[in-house]
């Protein structure tokens, strides 16, 4: 095959449509983040602020590797699936040695430090490669089993592989990840064809560990929190305002936006000294809602809604289930966290620190969704059809030929 023909098949089996579209909302999203934290980058005399700077060579990097990624069969990736889940593996455990966690949560082990000094630090937060890690590793399992995929024992191990990784994102105290987690692992095994009965149980088991979980496994924060949204007249008055503080705010910030917002730069709550706590990451829709107003927000749920409907396509349109399962558990985890962190902003869901793709600032979720982005166009890639190239031999000496 030719160079020129190489080259035709490269540009025609990438899914430009889906690729430019997450460049955009990555723009998109380095221009709230850029909003949100612009008057501290102006103060400290600088243009862009570290939280924006790195989420754009983040998302830069992440761009290139989508496309590198793109070109390797995902086939041959999955079977690479002890190598990926020991990496991940081997990350999460570092945590419990070396890991970090924010001002207010010193307990927490969420973030491995790469770059500390006193003026300057870049971590890392290993759940978030985890995420991919567990779509390759759980793919490669439910394939390997897909025949007899509802036999007892079968879904006690898959669910035992989903729990390994839940339980210890739990341990390092970064709940809103181990949510997601188990999203991705619902998700997929309803696509795999699971029967309704062992969902049924596993609901009904939820519901009567419900409250060994709330006595056990949460801590006071998070129980504060929940109440706070379901159950305020549990807390005192001051408890309560101290919780339910930052949700408050970006209420009312996306309330003042109305329908057309304050204008870009212009929010009263974005741009103010003390606004919104964390709102070029968790928070970030309330910057949408404030500056760019219900438009603003409806046009990036519609972009955000084709980004999950185009991959949902591109595995059902998959030759086999390895490629569906990697777009299926795909959508299910940028789904997830669209959908748990807009309700956080509209305080219909407890703050959980969950971040929302493409959009929040975050160097590591703004580099390893690309790494699934890549996966997804890499099944859209290999699952295309091919023009039979048309060739002929000529001066071929065989004892055949005739005389």
């Amino acid at each position: 095959m030719g160079k020129k023909t190489t080259i035709k098949y490269a540009l025609k089996e990438t899914d430009f449509l889906l690729y430019i579209t997450c460049i955009l909302l990555s723009l998109f999203g380095a221009l709230m983040v850029y909003s949100a934290t612009r008057n501290d980058a102006i103060k400290a005399g600088q243009i862009l602020s570290r939280e924006c700077l790195i989420m754009i060579m983040a998302a830069g990097i992440g761009i290139l590797l989508c496309f590198v990624i793109s070109f390797l069969d995902y086939d041959a990736i999955v079977r690479l699936w002890p190598l990926v889940g020991g990496i991940c593996l081997l990350l999460i455990f570092s945590l419990f040695i070396w890991g970090d966690g924010p001002a207010d949560r010193p307990d927490a082990r969420c973030w491995l430090p790469i770059i500390k000094t006193d003026s300057f630090s870049v971590n890392f937060q290993p759940s978030e490669l985890a995420k991919i890690g567990f779509l390759i590793t759980f793919t490669a399992h439910i394939e390997a089993v897909k025949d007899n995929i509802n036999s007892v024992k079968n879904i006690l191990l898959l669910t035992l592989h989903a729990l390994i990784p839940i339980g210890l994102i739990i341990i390092t105290d970064d709940l809103g990840s181990a949510i997601i987690f188990a999203f991705i692992f619902v998700g997929m095994m309803f696509v795999a064809g699971v029967k309704l009965r062992y969902f049924a149980v596993a609901i009904g088991m939820v519901i009567a560990m419900a409250p060994v979980i709330w006595v056990k496994f949460l801590a006071t924060f998070h129980k504060r929190r929940i109440l706070a949204i379901y159950y305020p007249s549990a807390l005192s008055e001051d408890v309560y305002k101290n919780v339910i503080y930052q949700q408050q705010r970006g209420v009312n910030a996306i309330g003042s936006g109305q329908l057309l917002g304050d204008g870009l730069f212009k929010g009263t709550y974005t741009q103010s000294a003390k606004g919104i706590p964390v709102n070029e990451s968790d928070m970030v829709f309330t910057v949408v809602g404030e500056e760019l107003g219900f438009i603003g927000c409806i046009a990036l749920l519609f972009v955000l809604a084709f980004v999950i409907i185009r991959i949902v396509s591109i595995g059902k349109k998959s030759r086999n289930l390895t490629g569906g399962l990697i777009c299926y558990g795909t959508a299910f985890m940028i789904g997830a966290q669209v959908i748990i962190n807009i309700g956080m902003c509209l305080m219909v869901f407890p703050s959980i620190g969950i971040t929302l793709p493409f959009i929040s600032a975050g160097g590591s979720s703004n580099l390893c969704i690309y790494f699934a982005i890549g996966l997804v166009m890499s099944v859209y890639r290999f699952n295309q059809n091919r023009d039979p190239v048309n060739f002929r031999l000529t001066h071929i000496s065989t004892p055949f030929a005739e005389t």
